[in-house]
């Protein structure tokens, strides 16, 4: 469909609904459970703060609120012996019925007489290490995130930043392979299309944000259930379908366009279907812009969700993924591209989740899941024209994985697990000649191989509060990986120290240990004996409520990393900065050695004020440093080394139709190697100097990113219209610098600059 057949219906579908009323009303139902066990909260209260409308939980722990008017709300859900909650940013819809689902956690110290202040920050951020809980609203709406749940953690102190033209997430002084995604217990290896092979990163979200209930971020000291990262854990949960009718919703932004539809299966479940698609191929067709890059992508994404009995309950979801770019020397040379060619990426992820009630003893969830991502490349450099690299691959996962949770007694609880990885993987690469980074020829390699791994894993966790002010959590995972035989153990252990109703210290220390990516081990059967990379977390933490809404965290962490792969043929490189400066791609290495020392440490403070009223907020600060020592034995930079990075990002909510946001970033400048001027002149070839890797700095980075959203709601449809501008002021920011072969000199890449981005979300 074109752009303007698909404007057209657009505007057909929100004309035909143009009836307005004296008094728009909504509907807010949930479910309220046991935090501990996910059993039904018989009774508890749900108010709509600053109101009188509310009503209480039935037997299955569910709860309707009728003819709310439209607007933002905040719920207050309470429970005689359990934490009070306040859920924020409660959208109610015209004509529409806004879901709830509230987990209220027990307290083990409270007494019928004992009034609880209800909390603000979801329990999973009041755990020993600092982690941030996001709802859908919250991410909906960041500026400069575009509805991408990756880019919205780049707010966040213990996240780098590197470039707006990717979403790679550096979290303390990490690198991009080191990060994990689940939604719904069910892992997702990349979120993101056009997905680095081996990392996590990409340009863009492959999640649609509309799917999403919450999104929880743990930012280092993880527990035990889960493992294979060194760094970061990004731990989602998929929103139900309307279980009573059939709605739908189209939307239209800078991504693309594309549409969600739901309702119920029978009176047992519910399931959800979106489908999206890009348009920036169809415009540049459409207008005749001439040469430019003009890539192409879609998603679809399901879930579906069956109760077949009070206990039992089965979740499937699918995400699928299929992304396109193809470009020719006259659009690389035009565009400053060092590589042209062709790349076709499909992905895929379908798993089915089992969780089941255990009565008032505790829960599991057991899910399986099968993965898969193909990738067909082919590139060329852009001055020469010489061929590259041929990537055409195939990598699939099939994992089980069980977590129970079991509620022991008032003062004791265990989290235990198993996890099964069956790994598949087939690679017909081509590595044509090339220079490396240091100007050493590198001749012609091919790697043709079914390469196998598994991995089986188990894992316990168990948490006591020995007297009220203490919680003590002690827990270990043993992972037996079949690759280089090798069995880890990774113990860890945390403790939350209440100084007062409203201060509290933290600690974590803790072994992590994760694989290397298939695509660097396959490349060798020496590659059996490398150790899995170590990375050993230590924090200490500082929290406080500044008022009911507003909290402050104060962080100290350290990182000291082992058994990271070196190439002796370049010993003074760190190879998993490879993927860095060899735009997304690990190069053939034959000959590797676990020799890798890192290390990271730093301070980050954060101010979080949830919408409370009419604003909301959140003011960051970290300082840090990360380095490596490669096999010349000298401390070096990495590249993601910022220092300094402050964030500012607020809003504010006048009345029920408009909202007003920012986010302004600065952080300090990554360090880089400079050209080997000689040696790249004689070469015309990037050659950096040896004896300055990472020795300079690129400019500070800073930018400002607006949005404005405007609500319309009708009779029984609405409408969001946002209009959002990132780098407002339009600040010049480097990317990279890079060896012009068409001009044989150096020249600059610059990150994106001022770009005003229009959407629409029509609810029917």
């Amino acid at each position: 469909m074109s752009n303007k057949k698909m404007l057209l219906v657009l505007l057909f579908f929100i004309t035909s609904n143009l009836t307005f009323s004296q008094n728009i009303t909504g509907i807010i139902e949930g479910e309220i459970i046991d935090k501990e066990n996910k059993s039904p909260l018989v009774g508890a209260t749900v108010l709509i703060e600053n109101s009188s409308m509310g009503n209480a939980a039935n037997i299955d722990g569910k709860f309707v609120i009728e003819n709310v008017n439209v607007g933002s709300y905040s719920l207050k859900i309470s429970y005689i012996g359990y934490e009070s909650i306040i859920k924020t940013d409660v959208i109610v819809r015209s004509g529409r019925r806004t879901f709830i689902k509230a987990e209220l956690q027990p307290s083990i110290y409270q007494t019928q007489d004992i009034n609880v202040t209800a909390g603000y920050f979801s329990e999973v951020e009041k755990q020993p290490v600092n982690t941030v809980s996001f709802s859908y609203e919250e991410i909906r709406r960041a500026p400069g995130a575009a509805g991408d749940v990756s880019r919205i953690m780049m707010s966040l102190p213990s996240v780098a930043k590197v470039n707006d033209q990717t979403n790679n997430l550096i979290v303390r002084g990490g690198s991009p392979l080191e990060n994990a995604f689940y939604v719904d217990n069910i892992e997702i290896p990349n979120i993101n299309h056009f997905p680095t092979q081996g990392a996590s990163g990409g340009p863009l979200g492959l999640i649609n944000v509309d799917f999403i209930n919450d999104v929880n971020f743990y930012s280092g000291g993880f527990s035990s259930a889960y493992g294979d990262k060194l760094s970061s854990i990004m731990d989602m949960s998929f929103r139900e379908g309307n279980k009573n009718n059939i709605e739908g919703q189209l939307d239209l932004n800078f991504a693309g366009f594309g549409g969600v539809v739901e309702g119920p299966i029978s009176d047992k479940g519910s399931y959800m279907l979106s489908v999206r698609r890009s348009y920036f191929d169809l415009l540049a067709k459409t207008i005749n812009i001439g040469t430019t890059v003009a890539p192409s992508y879609g998603d679809y994404q399901w879930k579906v969700v069956y109760d077949i009995d009070n206990s039992n309950k089965l979740e499937l979801i699918g995400i699928w993924g299929d992304d396109h770019n193809n470009q020719d020397q006259k659009t690389a040379i035009e565009n400053d591209m060092i590589y042209y060619g062709n790349q076709d990426i499909f992905e895929n992820t379908t798993g089915i989740n089992w969780q089941q009630v255990w009565g008032k003893a505790g829960y599991s969830n057991t899910s399986l899941s099968f993965t898969s991502t193909k990738f067909d490349e082919d590139y060329f450099e852009t001055g020469s024209a010489l061929f590259l690299r041929k990537n055409n691959s195939k990598e699939q996962d099939i994992k089980f994985r069980n977590v129970n949770y079991i509620r022991l007694n008032n003062l004791l609880n265990v989290t235990f697990g198993v996890e099964a990885k069956f790994g598949n993987s087939k690679y017909d690469n081509l590595y044509g000649t090339y220079t490396d980074a240091l100007g050493n020829n590198v001749p012609e390699e091919k790697h043709i191989i079914t390469f196998s791994e598994d991995k089986y894993s188990a894992f316990v966790n168990f948490s006591f509060n020995p007297f009220k002010q203490l919680t003590t959590s002690i827990g270990s995972r043993a992972d037996y990986f079949t690759f280089n035989k090798q069995t880890t153990y990774s113990p860890r252990v945390s403790i939350n120290y209440q100084l007062d109703d409203l201060s509290s210290i933290k600690a974590f220390a803790g072994l992590f240990y994760q694989n290397l990516p298939a695509i660097l081990l396959s490349q060798s059967s020496k590659n059996k004996e490398l150790k899995d990379p170590l990375a050993i977390h230590y924090i200490l933490g500082y929290e406080r409520l500044l008022n009911k809404d507003t909290r402050l965290t104060i962080d100290l962490y350290y990182k000291n990393y082992k058994n990271l792969p070196l190439d002796p043929a370049q010993p003074s490189l760190f190879l998993i900065d490879e993927i860095y400066y060899r735009s997304g791609y690990f190069f053939n290495h034959s000959n590797l050695i676990s020799e890798g020392k890192a290390f990271s440490k730093g301070i980050e403070i954060m101010v979080q004020k949830k919408l409370a009223e009419d604003f909301y907020g959140l003011v960051s600060f970290s300082y840090s440093t990360t380095e490596y020592k490669a096999l010349d034995n000298v401390w070096r930079k990495r590249v993601y080394d910022n220092k300094i990075i402050a964030s500012i990002e607020g809003g504010y909510k006048p009345n029920t139709k408009w909202e007003f946001s920012l986010r302004w970033v600065y952080a300090g400048g990554t360090p880089y190697t400079p050209f080997n001027l000689q040696k790249s002149q004689d070469l015309n070839r990037a050659v950096l100097d040896e004896n300055l890797l990472n020795a300079n700095r690129y400019p500070d980075y800073h930018s400002l990113n607006l949005r404005v959203d405007r609500r319309f709601n009708f009779s029984n449809t609405n409408l969001v219209v946002y209009l959002s501008v990132w780098n407002a002021y339009s600040r010049k920011n480097v990317a990279t610098y890079f060896w012009n072969e068409t001009e044989k000199k150096p020249n600059t890449i610059y990150q994106w600059t001022l770009i005003p981005i229009f959407g629409l979300e029509y609810e029917f």
